[in-house]
């Protein structure tokens, strides 16, 4: 077949009955090049400064640029103040009883408040300290306290700890009370992530339950006791009447 880009007289009659397209022409990689670095030149330099860039370099540009820095840089703090409020805790961090009510009653509106209750003494507590102290830097738009149970509440049973609430605008959304409910004595850190994210305090990654196989295995495991025990009275009954 012959080449429709080949320079012959026959193409050319083709090409200006419009049977063949335009010769196609070879690209030029300078004026490729050329094209390129003038289209990043339209690029005003200010875009690709930080704040304090621009502020260094402000007797460089001319009244128009000015404007346009200006808005600029008004943008960038916007963005700025956005992300700092978004990630303004990061941090497990201790408060005392006569806090409380600041820190996590009265805390900033629609701010997600976890506060653990615990002792020191008892293990289970010390583990979601942990649990806590990692998921509050993964999670810094979320605050996360804790508070020695008794500086907070008096005679608070040790069977109620550790002891976790979760706040929004003042009310209690969520609440885990006692190694049970917390978890069990091998809470995982993946465990606790989901079972504050159920309460909607965190906006986990995880796509699901991590205890999902442990339950699934547990009600299989009653089911089949189950059938057993039917089985067993159906045959004990059989019996009786014979």
């Amino acid at each position: 077949m012959q080449d429709p880009n080949e320079d012959t007289e026959w193409n050319e009659i083709l090409r200006d009955f419009g049977i063949l397209p335009p010769k196609e022409e070879p690209k030029d990689e300078i004026e490729e090049m050329v094209l390129r670095l003038q289209k990043e030149a339209m690029v005003k330099p200010y875009e690709k400064m930080t704040l304090a860039e621009l502020k260094e370099a402000e007797d460089e540009f001319d009244d128009e640029d000015m404007r346009a820095i200006e808005m600029y840089r008004e943008k960038r703090l916007q963005e700025w103040k956005v992300l700092k409020k978004k990630q303004k805790f990061g941090e497990l961090r201790e408060i005392s009883g006569n806090q409380y009510v600041n820190e996590v009653t009265n805390a900033e509106k629609d701010v997600w408040v976890i506060i653990h209750l615990y002792r020191s003494s008892i293990p289970m507590c010390l583990l979601v300290n942990q649990h806590l102290s990692l998921l509050a830097r993964k999670f810094p738009e979320t605050k996360f306290v804790k508070a020695i149970v008794n500086s907070c509440i008096d005679h608070y049973h040790d069977n109620c700890l550790p002891t976790i609430f979760v706040y929004k605008n003042g009310q209690i959304e969520g609440k885990f009370i006692g190694i049970i409910e917390c978890g069990g004595i091998n809470l995982k850190l993946e465990e606790l992530e989901w079972k504050l994210a159920e309460v909607g305090a965190i906006q986990t990654d995880l796509e699901e339950n991590p205890q999902k196989g442990i339950v699934d295995v547990m009600v299989s495991s009653i089911r089949n006791t189950s059938i057993y025990d039917d089985t067993d009275s159906s045959n004990s009954d059989n019996e009786d009447t014979k």
